[in-house]
């Protein structure tokens, strides 16, 4: 009997292999809940968020917008090679989609940006919570959003981890800016979130985002920020995390909330 062949063998393949240290990350809630902070925090500094305010959908519900993102990404993780390719597909189309009713592109350079992004939180969120991650592992971050990128044909990719790096750096100073869809965008997320939930994301974002991004934002440093880690994590120690994740977002997402850890209960 013949076997299948390599091509039918790829697509048979998980998007991600199953012991991956990205599983890990994305399909733990606490590190999700930080990937969204610090994604919420650059989003609002890009220059290119001005696509984001086309389609109004950033300012009108930013959590649903940073939700989906997050979704997204998650699907892709977690999919056979043939799933992962649709979502992958889709993300392009909704781009495209965007692209044709403001008759311009997307630049290059903010599509780099969005992927240099998942990269950066994922590693940051899981040293931040867990512990810190090996050259090998941090690869394999870069690797699995490479291939989502190569997926979507974006341009000038790094070819590798350390390449990554010196061009992360290096958007952080050209692409960000703290102008007035920041101050916006800011608002919207202390109306969307209240003062008190709005109070924690700010402390977390002085803990996670780049020295670059915490300067743009005029972050700066509390000790607050510190405790406030340490009491979370205690409260996983004590389980009583789930509590934690309702208090820190609004009930209105309560069904986003509990699907946090889904893929980990299910992979």
């Amino acid at each position: 009997m013949i076997g299948p062949g390599v091509e039918e063998e790829k697509r048979m393949e998980n998007f991600v292999s199953k012991d991956s240290v990205v599983r890990r990350i994305w399909g733990n809630g606490d590190t999700i809940l930080l990937i969204f902070a610090g994604a919420s925090a650059e989003f609002a500094l890009n220059k290119a968020v001005d696509w984001l305010y086309f389609t109004g959908r950033l300012p009108s519900d930013p959590l649903k917008r940073l939700f989906s993102t997050v979704s997204y990404a998650r699907q892709i993780v977690f999919s056979d090679y043939d799933d992962a390719m649709h979502a992958i597909d889709k993300i392009s189309a909704i781009h495209k989609g965007v692209e044709n009713q403001r008759g311009k592109s997307i630049p290059d350079w903010a599509y780099r940006d969005v992927l240099f992004m998942l990269i950066d939180y994922s590693i940051r969120s899981y040293e931040l919570l867990e512990r810190k991650l090996s050259t090998i592992e941090k690869e394999e971050v870069f690797n699995v959003f490479h291939r989502m990128g190569s997926r979507m044909l974006v341009k000038d990719l790094p070819p590798n981890y350390q390449q990554w790096l010196l061009m992360r750096t290096s958007a952080l100073h050209e692409n960000l800016l703290s102008g007035n869809f920041t101050k916006d965008l800011y608002k919207q997320y202390q109306k969307h979130l209240g003062w008190f939930r709005f109070l924690i994301l700010k402390q977390t974002q002085r803990l996670l985002v780049p020295e670059k991004v915490n300067e743009l934002l005029d972050l700066g440093k509390n000790p607050f920020a510190a405790i406030m880690l340490k009491l979370y994590k205690l409260s996983r120690i004590i389980r009583v995390k789930s509590f934690l994740k309702n208090a820190i977002l609004p009930p209105a997402y309560k069904k986003e909330i509990i699907a946090l850890d889904s893929y980990s209960r299910s992979s």
